[in-house]
């Protein structure tokens, strides 16, 4: 009798094991995988701290597995989040002031600022050791879209600048801008890492200036997502952003080896000298912040950018921050 009791005991354990197990019976939301749908807007190392988090395992870490897209511009990965296409987008957070004005049924919210610089270099045909923004005068620059961060980070340090008669390009699509220049068209080219680099290493053009150093502090890249998609799925933005954390911090101390070498599958062609260069570049213009709060001056500084560039009307300025951001997941990051 005491022998069935114990076989009956031990046959009743392992069923209650199994019930809990299918029914989440620890309560750990990192114990399941959830796919998040991401669009990036465009492949660069200005974005390294994402791609870090990516390979270092710190979003399997968190329960998560993106199914990664390149948007080729802020415009399209809003675009995505809208269709539903996309959960969750890696663009400039002027979108969501965008798409808050147009009063539509969706809006987007910013929930973790990845970047307070420009991310481009401008670069130049001819050797330029000793560059004056005044040498853009009556030149050439190939440039990005209108309405852009980096077409309009560039408009307002040739104002502040006072720099005139520049002719900037700004119809030609991102994936082909080096190209464009490569093939003759052009005086200057404004270029993301590794791209900028990699020319420079070829010979084909000359390093002139830092846009992000010209300019100084701006947030031109954020994670944003629908306002409802961050309503019905707060846990999975909380470990998405503690995963993308755990990237900026790795970064912060790794060795350039390892950097090279987590780095390396997402730029694939691209040496790991190069790899090294770019990343340094960055970290020594401040690219990366440390805490991924947008504020409400820096909020203030993105707004008066699209209103001196004329994308936004002075009495569309949005005056509360929380009408397009939702920053308490920032300021929770667990990265333990």
């Amino acid at each position: 009798m005491k022998r069935w009791r114990k076989t009956a005991s031990l046959a009743l354990t392992a069923i209650m094991i199994v019930v809990l197990a299918a029914c989440g019976g620890n309560n750990d939301n990192r114990s399941e995988q959830t796919t998040v749908k991401f669009s990036e807007v465009i492949r660069s190392i200005f974005y390294a701290p994402h791609y870090i988090a990516m390979s270092q395992g710190f979003f399997e870490e968190e329960g998560i597995a993106l199914d990664l897209n390149t948007a080729q511009g802020s415009d399209k990965g809003a675009a995505a989040l809208l269709a539903g296409t996309a959960d969750i987008s890696l663009v400039g957070p002027e979108t969501a002031i965008y798409i808050h004005n147009q009063k539509g049924d969706k809006t987007l919210k910013i929930f973790y600022q990845l970047t307070m610089k420009d991310g481009s270099f401008l670069l130049s045909r001819e050797p330029a050791d000793d560059f004056q923004w005044s040498d853009l005068a009556g030149k050439t620059v190939i440039g990005w879209r209108p309405g852009s961060s980096p077409q309009m980070v560039l408009n307002s340090t040739l104002l502040k600048e006072g720099v005139k008669d520049v002719n900037v390009v700004t119809n030609i699509a991102s994936p082909a801008i080096a190209g464009a220049f490569t093939s003759g068209q052009g005086d200057y080219i404004q270029l993301f890492e590794p791209v900028a680099s990699t020319l420079i290493l070829e010979g084909k053009a000359y390093y002139a200036a830092s846009m992000g150093e010209a300019y100084g502090d701006y947030p031109e890249t954020s994670y944003v997502a629908t306002s409802d998609y961050i309503k019905n799925h707060p846990d999975v933005i909380q470990r998405f952003s503690n995963a993308v954390a755990k990237g900026a911090a790795w970064l912060q101390t790794a060795s350039d080896d390892d950097i090279a070498k987590a780095l390396a599958p997402f730029f694939e062609g691209t040496s790991n000298e190069l790899i090294i260069r770019s990343v340094n570049r960055y970290k020594e213009q401040g690219t990366w912040t440390t805490d991924p709060v947008m504020t409400k001056d820096q909020f203030d500084s993105l707004q008066a950018v699209l209103i001196e560039n004329g994308v936004l009307k002075a009495e569309d300025k949005v005056s509360d921050l929380n009408d397009v951001a939702d920053m308490k997941f920032a300021e929770k990051i667990d990265v333990e």
